[in-house]
């Protein structure tokens, strides 16, 4: 690699929108994130509903069919 045009690497914190925080490797200082190991649904093994809804869904409550 070549010496003086690599941004410098070291340890960087991650914040969840749960509250969780660990280290780990970055070229940035902090890093927010909206999901992690410890809430994510995969290794939770605990399943919840996502709050976003599709056109469809949309159209048929404008629209009434």
């Amino acid at each position: 690699m070549k010496k003086g045009i690599h941004p410098p690497y070291g340890p960087a914190r991650v914040v969840c929108a749960c509250g969780n925080t660990f280290e780990t490797g970055s070229t940035k200082k902090e890093l927010r994130v909206e999901i992690c190991s410890r809430c994510h649904p995969f290794f939770t093994g605990v399943r919840r509903t996502v709050e976003a809804r599709g056109r469809a869904e949309r159209f048929k409550k404008k629209y009434g069919l």
